[in-house]
């Protein structure tokens, strides 16, 4: 049975979020049975990718949770109702807060690919329990590059791909990763245009590389040194734009001395290239009317990542590609996801640098298990999975096990949750109000709240409703402060509403603080159809319009500021594909741009760290573990843990282990066969693949596997299972999951 009506709604699978139109039907009509691309949504057009013809399998996926529930003396779980759950998890927090300190709570999580409100929610429950130290997923990827924005822009930045001629891809794989609208359009319109470049820096040869004009094969955890050849091109040819640099950055005697005496020839071939092929991708960046550049996971999560992410930056803006048609720009944006880049705080134990205020994931159980006495002793984890997705699994098991509280809140029983002594049952994203804040389009961006497709199952609630009932368990939301909001509601609109409220959070700094849990059981009880998670967008509406009415009102809000924010609040609530918020020219590049006096280019730490590439690579094909494992490649059919059943998969079922015909020679391997992959802190057993997309020396296993469901399957390899926490970056604490010292064995 299917309804035939199509409902609007997102993809939840990547960074993009393309707008989705699907039909319900199946079992109560609760599940979805047709999907394809939503014509009218700003940035995707109807664009979609396989991926997401299996969301199905997420909405009701495996190990669903649909009631509260409560770890017993034995380990089993109990359900219990919302009322004793919210009152007990609230007062054994209290209890530890008051005790040992609201700092040693730790937060982590707050959203997903898509699932962005719930970090918004959060921050109430966190104010209450005076939690202070938080970290997610972008601690595992972004944050070095996020440091660096912040030294040298003052700000994020991001490719003007759309109106580039030179596409510079590095460690990434956008058929696949996507990372641009219409993404897989996009590569094959680009690769076919005789006047346009591609340039892929990637070992392995991806769909991406293979249609580039320009493949730079660098042999693993190399890149670094290829990225400082190209600006010792640029200095030592003086090939860089001198007259634009000049005019637009400092520092730039500086970066001549650091490059001036960098053997090219020597820093290529370490890279496993030749000078002439980094010089022709640094003739056609040189060149270029406009380069955009994307930097991903295969840098960011290997050796040198931050020193990495310093190097290209360098390579376009000594080019001059920021702030023109075709180069870099700075985004409008509602919420600010990668925060400052600032590094003012230090982890209490491990005194690692905490970045746009996230703790480097890979010191979380560190900081965990030891008797120093400001270690964490209570979790919070939010729409996020850290056994199975930090570095060790073992170890970050074992910090969860060792603590006097964890609370889960989540849609099913992940491996994270199942160490919990609370695991509170979240509704799907199909089945709430909910947003994604990685929309970063140029020159038009858009925000796009999308409506429940189903009710939530059983008795799952929004994160909202689970903050709020959490803030008003432990009795400190302010009852006469909501029902007199929900009465000016009522009788003088939202006007009337707005200066009270404004000048409640003026006269006490909790309220600013409990902000979203008021807004959401005020303003979000007379929202139309329903809408009351979207009630956290309107603070938000409001600061856009504060700090960049220019762009709202090119967008087509016109008025004063609050009369333009209350008009994109009331369009996005009402804009079920999405609404543009801002239209942007490349001025508001260097409007935006948070560094007075110019792009900084000389960063002192970094401009240092070039010693340690004298030296060369370190070879590793002697060593105990000859080999650079990439723990978590995105394939075909990988879609991080969001999909727990791995029947969606059409293909590699089992997450194959790639590597090339050489090794596989050496090894005594075919496809096929069984091999144990062993590294420093685990080992596993895969089935291989033999490939030349590979280079010796090279192997790599798939994201999304290794899952253990309920029922006691287990599909592929648990990345992390192999992974270790002293691998990672010594500026910004990222892991080296794409490149893992291991050794590969054959099995009889």
């Amino acid at each position: 049975m299917s309804n035939e009506e199509w409902m609007t709604s997102a993809c939840i699978l990547c960074e993009l979020n393309c707008g989705i139109k699907v039909q319900a039907g199946g079992e109560s009509d609760r599940e979805i049975v047709r999907i394809r691309g939503d014509e009218d949504h700003p940035a995707s057009k109807g664009y979609l990718c396989q991926k997401a013809s299996g969301l199905n399998h997420y909405q009701n996926g495996k190990d669903r949770i649909t009631s509260p529930l409560r770890r017993k003396s034995d380990g089993s779980f109990e359900e219990i109702d919302w009322d004793t759950a919210t009152r007990e998890i609230m007062e054994r927090f209290a209890a530890i807060r008051d005790t040992h300190g609201g700092d040693k709570i730790f937060y982590y999580g707050g959203g997903g690919q898509g699932n962005h409100l719930p970090g918004a929610y959060s921050s109430a429950t966190r104010s209450v329990l005076g939690s202070v130290y938080r970290s997610s997923a972008l601690a595992q990827e972004k944050t070095g590059e996020f440091w660096v924005n912040g030294q040298m822009f003052g700000s994020m930045v991001k490719g003007d791909f759309h109106h580039c001629d030179v596409a510079f891809f590095l460690g990434k794989n956008p058929w696949h990763t996507h990372g641009i609208p219409r993404a897989r359009v996009f590569l094959r319109d680009f690769a076919k245009d005789p006047s346009k470049t591609m340039i892929v820096v990637d070992p392995v040869v991806t769909e991406t590389a293979k249609m580039a004009d320009i493949h730079l094969r660098v042999k693993p955890g190399t890149d670094a040194w290829m990225l400082a050849a190209m600006v010792a091109m640029l200095i030592q040819d003086e090939r860089h734009a001198s007259a634009w640099v000049e005019e637009h950055t400092q520092g730039i005697e500086e970066i001549k001395s650091a490059f001036a005496d960098i053997s090219v020839a020597d820093y290529c071939a370490h890279a496993g290239l030749t000078v002439e092929e980094v010089r022709t991708a640094v003739d056609a960046i040189a060149n270029a009317k406009g380069m955009a550049m994307f930097e991903d996971l295969g840098v960011q999560m290997n050796h040198h990542s931050t020193l990495i992410s310093y190097l290209e930056k360098l390579v376009w803006v000594l080019c001059g590609h920021f702030g023109k048609e075709g180069g870099q720009y700075v985004p409008a944006y509602l919420q600010n996801i990668a925060g400052s880049g600032r590094s003012s705080r230090k982890t209490p134990v491990a005194k690692a640098p905490i970045i746009s205020g996230m703790v480097p994931c890979n010191v979380i159980a560190d900081e965990i298990l030891t008797d120093h006495p400001d270690r964490y002793r209570a979790m919070l984890i939010e729409s996020a999975n850290p056994v199975h997705s930090l570095a060790d699994s073992n170890r970050m098991r074992e910090a969860l096990r060792s603590m006097e509280l964890v609370v889960a809140i989540d849609i099913a029983m992940t491996e994270s949750a199942r160490e919990a002594d609370y695991v509170l049952p979240a509704s799907t994203q199909f089945e709430k109000w909910e947003a994604t804040f990685f929309n970063f389009e140029f020159p038009e961006n858009y925000f796009h709240l999308r409506k429940p497709l189903f009710e939530p199952l059983g008795e799952s609630l929004s994160e909202a409703e689970i903050h709020a009932r959490l803030v008003e368990a432990a009795g400190v939301m302010p009852t006469e402060l909501v029902d007199e909001l929900r009465g000016l509601l009522r009788d003088g609109g939202r006007a009337a509403f707005r200066e009270r409220f404004m000048q409640a959070m003026a006269e006490d700094g909790m309220v600013s603080k409990l902000a979203p849990v008021i807004l959401y059981r005020t303003l979000g009880e007379v929202l139309p159809e329903g809408a009351k998670e979207g009630a956290v967008m309107w603070p938000l509406t409001l600061g856009f319009a504060m700090r960049d009415s220019a762009s709202l009102a090119r967008a087509g809000y016109e008025g004063d500021p609050i009369t333009q924010a209350e008009k994109l609040f009331d369009a996005i609530i009402a804009g079920h594909s999405g609404v543009v918020f801002s239209r942007d020219d490349m001025s508001t590049a260097w409007e935006r741009m948070g560094q007075e006096g110019g792009i900084q280019l000389a960063l002192p730490s970094l401009l240092d760290e070039l010693s340690v590439l004298e030296a060369g690579p370190i070879q590793r094909a002697s060593t105990e573990f000859p080999f650079a494992l990439s723990a978590g490649e995105r394939r075909d059919y990988t879609a991080n843990t969001i999909y727990r059943d791995f029947g969606w998969r059409r293909k590699d079922p089992d997450g194959s282990l790639r590597i090339s015909p050489d090794d596989a020679a050496d090894i005594g391997l075919e496809t096929g066969d069984q091999a144990r992959i062993v590294t420093a802190v685990g080992s596993a057993m895969a089935r291989v693949e033999v490939t030349d997309r590979m280079l010796p020396g090279h192997v790599a296993i798939p994201n999304g596997f290794g899952l253990d469901n309920e029922d006691g399957t287990r599909s592929g390899v648990a990345p992390n299972e192999l992974t270790s926490l002293a691998d990672c970056d010594k500026f910004a604490g990222t892991p080296h999951h794409k490149f893992v010292p291991a050794r590969i064995e054959a099995v009889a």
